[in-house]
């Protein structure tokens, strides 16, 4: 069987855990938890970098440090995982769903400036396989109307927007007021579980160690700028351990060989999947990089995609769906009726017709040509 995926190991994590054991400190904010944001405040110029139990957590923390509360409303994709949308119905505001892109699954900036009423407080985007969303034109829109931006960017480490204007490449997360990683074991760097928030607003940095420490100044504390530490703010217990951050560690410290195998993986799919007209592949803009987290299909109907997936699991290859459009969802009819009917064709058609390819560090180039071979068998037969 060749599966979705499989979580790489590099070899480390488990010196890396031992060390941990031999320092003594376990539960977080500790050695390798600060390697962890250093890590990503050196390499890609973020501002400030709190390392989380899930990307879930972090995306909670965006909420809060946004000041989003009832009444307000915030604008998310409807085709995302319901993390997105759940951090901030948690604290009390209208989800207003944006439809995607006819080029990929990414949010529509033209969908969002139709979407902006004086009740916006934040536009949340998700860079959906990695690939950036058209971050110039929504900075622009966040801009015009003063609202706080938010980059889901779960999926996309080590992924950049070159914009057009200024041929800058911007790391994503670095984008938006605040931002979200995942190190889920799905994604390209991973400990099974965590995530890390990002803090690019300056303003919202004090506040963000207070909230990550579940509303006490114990940063502060320890740095010694306060003589004792105390009940100061919201928050809750969003530190991931020290065995988490350990783990991660001995991921990050492999990015780059990890990155380059994923690439390859992605460029062979490319190749090998390119002329089957009966199928859209991914394209990516040309003001994207491409970080190779996975390769997908749309198919022409749900039917189709079930009958590929069925066919492929008959020769022992697992590919999966993913999204299933959150404004369609039996919480989101339940709670907002009359938004739940509004027609967002392009998530639909995304939640009906995408398929993804196994994926993962150790696929070999022989087991790729496998899941090639067989999916293009599956559409030679449409055509007899």
């Amino acid at each position: 069987m060749i599966p979705f995926n499989k979580p790489f190991c590099t070899g480390d994590e488990l010196e890396f855990i031992r060390q941990v054991i031999q320092r003594g400190k376990f539960c977080g904010n500790g050695y390798y938890t600060h390697l962890c944001q250093s890590y990503f405040q050196e390499k890609y110029g973020f501002k400030k970098c709190l390392l989380t139990t899930s990307c879930t957590d972090a995306l909670e923390m965006c909420a809060i440090l946004a000041g989003v509360a009832y009444g307000d409303e915030v604008i998310i994709p409807s085709y995302t995982f319901v993390s997105t949308a759940l951090a901030f119905a948690r604290q009390g505001a209208t989800i207003v769903f944006a439809d995607s892109t006819t080029e990929n699954p990414n949010i529509d900036p033209d969908a969002i400036e139709k979407l902006i009423t004086k009740k916006t407080k934040a536009i949340v985007v998700v860079h959906y396989a990695g690939i950036t969303c058209n971050m110039d034109r929504i900075v622009e829109i966040a801009k015009m109307h003063s609202i706080i931006l938010i980059e889901d960017a779960a999926q996309a480490i080590d992924s950049y927007y070159i914009s057009p204007k200024t041929n800058m490449k911007n790391p994503l997360g670095s984008i938006g007021d605040l931002a979200a990683f995942s190190f889920h074991e799905t994604k390209n760097i991973q400990c099974g579980e965590g995530g890390i928030l990002v803090v690019n607003n300056e303003n919202l940095i004090g506040r963000s160690e207070i909230v990550w420490e579940k509303g006490t100044n114990r940063a502060e504390f320890f740095r010694g700028e306060v003589n004792k530490y105390e009940w100061v703010d919201l928050g809750s217990s969003f530190l991931a351990s020290e065995y988490t951050a350990a783990f991660l560690y001995a991921q990050l410290l492999k990015m780059e060989v990890i990155q380059k195998r994923r690439i390859d993986i992605w460029n062979i799919y490319y190749e090998g999947l390119k002329d089957i007209k009966q199928i859209t592949i991914p394209k990516i803009p040309e003001y994207a990089t491409n970080n190779a987290h996975m390769f997908y299909l749309i198919c022409r109907s749900e039917k189709e995609r079930s009958e590929l997936i069925a066919w492929m699991k008959d020769n022992e290859i697992q590919l999966v769906f993913h999204y299933l459009s959150l404004h369609k969802s039996r919480f989101y009819e339940k709670h907002n009726p009359e938004l739940s009917r509004k027609s967002l064709p392009k998530a639909d058609l995304y939640t009906d017709c995408l398929v993804r390819l196994p994926f993962y560090y150790g696929l070999s180039d022989q087991e790729i040509k496998t899941v090639i071979n067989l999916i293009r068998e599956f559409f030679a037969k449409l055509l007899i």
